[in-house]
């Protein structure tokens, strides 16, 4: 596996361009031949260390596996959603329109290794998080069809929740039964694979998205505020940075359906 640093004063020498191109000459020549290639920021490093750590750790095999058939499947409140993805997602929670968590009851706590740290008296551990889009609908051969977006996906930290997104997927599906699901795999870490081994199908690729990063505090907004801060010091730095860009992927429901 090869990690590609960028650190931010190098972001401010080279300029967006030049750096975009090196980064996915880089990721696309290391995929290629079968290295999986992540690139790991500066700030999202300094300021979300143990989320980056974790996600490294399992595309290592490295973390606690934990069998999502063990778990159960339920919709969720937007407190407990956002809770979990600002502790467990690089970047954090959003809106969404339809909540699942995936529970680990504790009669299977004995598949945790001695010395994971949680909360050992609950009846429960929410140990995976999906959240949803509200239908997007429109007409397709005369009919309605009703497409929704798989926003955020996220295990609990140390953890490789083995087929957790299928399993949050089938109920989502099983409740809303939407016509298809579409999502974006980031090019930073992933070129998509484990969406296609869940029946998502690529349908083009999304350019680099603009950000903001807060250098004093290192981390990422989506506008800037040029007011003085609270004690009277002067705005808060920010530096324009831009994402490698995405990949779209959909899985078409309606059809799979319609061809059963």
């Amino acid at each position: 596996m090869k990690m590609i640093p960028v650190g931010l004063a190098t972001w401010q020498k080279e300029g967006h361009e030049s750096l975009l191109n090196q980064l996915k000459e880089c990721l696309g020549a290391f995929r290629s031949v079968g290295i999986p290639a992540v690139v790991i920021w500066e700030d999202y490093w300094l300021s979300r260390k143990s989320i980056v750590q974790s996600r490294l750790a399992a595309m290592l095999g490295q973390s606690t596996k934990i069998p999502a058939r063990l778990a159960l499947a339920r919709r969720i409140d937007n407190a407990t959603t956002a809770q979990f993805l600002e502790t467990n997602h690089l970047n954090g929670s959003t809106m969404s329109k339809f909540r699942y968590g995936l529970f680990l009851p504790k009669r299977y706590y004995r598949v945790l290794p001695e010395g994971f740290l949680f909360n050992a008296s609950a009846d429960e551990l929410l140990v995976a998080v999906a959240t949803f889009s509200n239908a997007r609908i429109f007409e397709q051969n005369d009919e309605p069809f009703r497409s929704h977006e798989l926003i955020r996906f996220a295990s609990l930290l140390g953890t490789n929740v083995v087929g957790a997104l299928d399993k949050l997927l089938n109920a989502f599906i099983r409740d809303k039964s939407p016509d298809d699901i579409m999502t974006y795999a980031d090019l930073e870490w992933s070129d998509g694979r484990s969406y296609k081994r869940l029946g998502f199908e690529e349908r083009g690729n999304m350019p680099p998205r603009k950000a903001y990063v807060d250098v004093t505090h290192m981390r990422r907004v989506r506008t800037r505020e040029q007011t003085y801060q609270a004690d009277g010091r002067p705005p808060v730095e920010y530096l324009t940075v831009y994402n490698l860009g995405s990949i779209k992927y959909v899985r078409d429901i309606k059809i799979n359906k319609n061809e059963s």
